[in-house]
């Protein structure tokens, strides 16, 4: 059985690798067909294909109740990426960072997850109060209120996105591969369903290896589950940055934090209430750190560069292991 599973997870990270050249192919293309700028691209269009994974998990786990893997699995996937994700990116190439991303959307990042934080924290001060601190102990609520508040933000988000594409089409002419719509299409629809099979299999052949280790659920959540399904993410970043889309390379983290975060915590606390653990609401005050962090690195300059990227790779392996520890 174990050999079975490191099959499919050897299958899965081959899909994840073709679908992700694929689909950035398509999708870059595409941007080029309509004018639309590469960073758009990367906020919505890649996004949301590269989120598919997390929102499978995320809403299954919400209708099975299992709260610790919904909200784990978005917290876990956002520290991915903005540490490892544009970590590795930068080890590979510097980034340089689009003047929107850092005026419009980074700071966005921040307050959703700020204003997260505070909900859930809001509610978990009474619960530990006077109490012995067990990472747990039921300590907070994502609400349903909380939840649509979160959808409610992410349309406007879409919708002002769409509007700035329109009043802003790209001008000047980029160089890469051209493809006739149609074909731009076909990349993209068979990239997001290999990125988005590819990523099940490797989730699902983790969980398994994982369990024979004997992890806990919220430890599989915040670590197997949430590097399983951020891969997509991390592949399709890596591939774009090599190909020299660096503007949807950054566009894809800071644009699939955001959906995870408004769409995808957004649905899954609105279809069911998550009563959440001390740990993820300690693991929400160090996303909080992290996203300010990235911030940080991506004024400087307006880049993020190989030293930055190795720090950020160190600090994401410091978290798992105060993680497992934990």
């Amino acid at each position: 059985m174990i050999i079975l599973n490191i099959l499919l997870l050897l299958a899965g990270f081959v899909a994840l690798i073709k679908g992700a050249d694929w689909f950035v192919d398509g999708s870059a293309a595409l941007a080029r067909i309509f004018k639309v700028p590469g960073v758009i691209i990367g906020l919505t269009v890649v996004a949301m294909g590269t989120s598919a994974p997390e929102l499978a998990v995320s809403v299954s786990a919400a209708l099975q109740g299992s709260n610790e893997i919904a909200l784990s699995n978005v917290v876990g996937s956002n520290m991915f990426n903005l540490l490892m994700v544009l970590g590795i990116c930068a080890l590979i190439h510097k980034i340089p960072v689009d003047d929107k991303i850092i005026r419009r959307d980074f700071p966005l990042n921040i307050l959703i997850t700020v204003f997260v934080l505070i909900s859930v924290g809001k509610s978990a001060l009474p619960s530990v109060t006077g109490k012995a601190l067990d990472m747990n102990t039921q300590a907070g609520r994502v609400s349903r209120a909380t939840g649509i508040i979160l959808l409610i933000i992410f349309v406007c988000y879409i919708i002002f996105l769409i509007m700035e594409a329109i009043k802003n089409p790209e001008t000047k002419d980029e160089n890469g591969k051209s493809y006739p719509f149609i074909k731009c299409l076909a990349l993209i629809v068979i990239g997001i369903a290999l990125i988005v099979g590819g990523g099940q299999a490797v989730v699902y052949s983790a969980k398994e290896i994982a369990r024979v280790a004997g992890m806990s659920e919220t430890l599989i959540g915040l670590t197997i589950v949430a590097v399983g399904t951020s891969l997509p993410e991390l592949v399709t970043s890596i591939v774009a940055a090599r190909k020299g889309e660096t503007g949807m390379a950054v566009g894809n983290v800071v644009g699939s934090n955001l959906f995870n975060l408004m769409l995808i915590l957004g649905i899954s606390s609105a279809i069911h209430p998550m009563d959440v653990n001390l740990a993820s609401v300690c693991d929400l005050a160090i996303l909080t750190v992290i996203t300010i962090f990235t911030y940080i690195c991506s004024r400087n300059e307006k880049n993020i560069k190989r030293g930055e990227g190795l720090i950020m790779v160190i600090l994401y392996a410091a978290s798992m292991v105060f993680a497992a520890l934990r």
